[in-house]
C-alpha cells in the first residue's frame, strides 16, 4: 500500500492507518500475555522478532507525525518558496487567513503564522486531535509505558530526596520525582525514572498528590531503588518528601484516544 502523498509527505490518513497498525500489534501483544510468557521455549526469538517489528512501526509513525501538519515544516516550505528569485515562477499557493503572507518570512515568524491560521479552522475535535498528535511527538517509549501503566487511575509512591537544613526543613532537592511506577511499568531505563516522571508531569499528563499511607510499603521499596541509594551517598543529611504521581485528566483524555488495546 502506498503511504506517500505526491509530494512525498505522509497524510493524516497515513498516520492513522499505521497507528492502527501499532495499536493492534501491541493489542495482541497484551491480549496473550506476551510479556509473562518469557520463559517458554522459543519466546526469546520470538520476541526479539516482536519488539523489531514493534520498532519498525513506532518509528515510520513518528516519522509520519513529524510530518503531518507540522507547522514549521510547512513553513519552511513556504519561505523558501517565496524567496526564491524566479520572477517567472508559478505563484505560492497559501492558506493564510490570519496573518497575510510576506516575501521573505523568517521560518519562525512563519511557522507561527501557519499556527494562528490553523486555529481558524479547526474545529473542537481537529484541534484535540492536533494536540494529542504534538503531544504523542514527545513522547520516549519508556513514557508511553509508564502512562500505559498510570492510565487506570490507581496512585504509584513517588518521593523527593532534599538536603536537611539546620533546622530540619528540606533545603536543596538532590532527587526529584523517584517512583516505583517505572518497574510497574517495565521500563527499559530505570535509572531515568525520575527525569521521566517529571517530563510527564512537565506534559500534564501526570499529576503530583499527597501521600497515601496505605501505600507504606512501597514508599519502603522506593527508599531502597538505586537512584535514591546514590544521592544518599552524596548528601549528609536527607530529607524524603512523600507524595503520589497519577494520571491527570488531560493524560486520561489522551490515553483514551491513543490506547492502543481500543484500536
Amino acid at each position: 500500500m502506498d503511504y506517500q502523498r505526491p509530494d512525498g509527505r505522509g497524510t493524516a490518513e497515513d498516520v492513522a492507518n499505521l497507528a492502527r497498525r501499532a495499536g493492534q500489534l501491541a493489542g495482541w501483544a497484551a491480549r496473550t500475555g506476551f510479556g509473562l510468557t518469557r520463559k517458554l521455549p522459543g519466546i526469546d526469538t520470538a520476541e526479539r522478532g516482536l519488539k523489531q517489528v514493534e520498532r519498525g512501526l513506532l518509528s515510520e509513525l513518528r516519522r509520519r507525525l513529524d510530518e503531518v501538519d507540522d507547522p514549521y515544516h510547512a513553513a519552511l516550505t513556504a519561505a523558501s518558496a517565496m524567496n526564491r528569485a524566479d520572477v517567472g515562477s508559478r505563484a505560492v499557493e497559501t492558506t493564510v487567513t490570519l496573518v497575510p503572507a510576506r516575501d521573505h518570512v523568517e521560518p519562525l515568524r512563519a511557522a507561527m503564522a501557519e499556527l494562528l491560521n490553523h486555529s481558524i479552522g479547526f474545529g473542537r475535535e481537529r484541534a484535540r486531535e492536533y494536540l494529542y498528535a504534538i503531544i504523542l511527538r514527545q513522547l520516549t517509549p519508556d513514557e508511553a509505558r509508564i502512562l500505559s501503566a498510570l492510565s487506570d487511575g490507581s496512585p504509584f509512591p513517588a518521593i523527593d530526596v532534599a538536603e536537611r537544613t539546620a533546622i530540619g526543613g528540606a533545603g536543596r532537592i538532590v532527587l526529584r520525582n523517584a517512583s516505583t511506577v517505572g518497574k510497574a511499568a517495565g521500563v527499559s531505563l530505570p535509572d531515568q525514572v525520575p527525569g521521566y516522571v517529571t517530563r510527564l508531569i512537565g506534559l500534564g499528563l501526570v499529576e503530583l498528590d499527597e501521600e497515601v499511607p496505605a501505600l507504606e510499603t512501597q514508599y519502603e521499596i522506593l527508599l531502597t531503588d538505586e537512584s535514591v541509594r546514590e544521592v544518599e551517598k552524596q548528601v549528609k543529611r536527607i530529607k524524603i518528601i512523600r507524595r503520589t504521581i497519577h494520571v491527570s485528566r488531560l493524560g486520561a483524555q489522551f490515553w483514551q484516544a491513543c490506547d492502543p488495546s481500543l484500536g
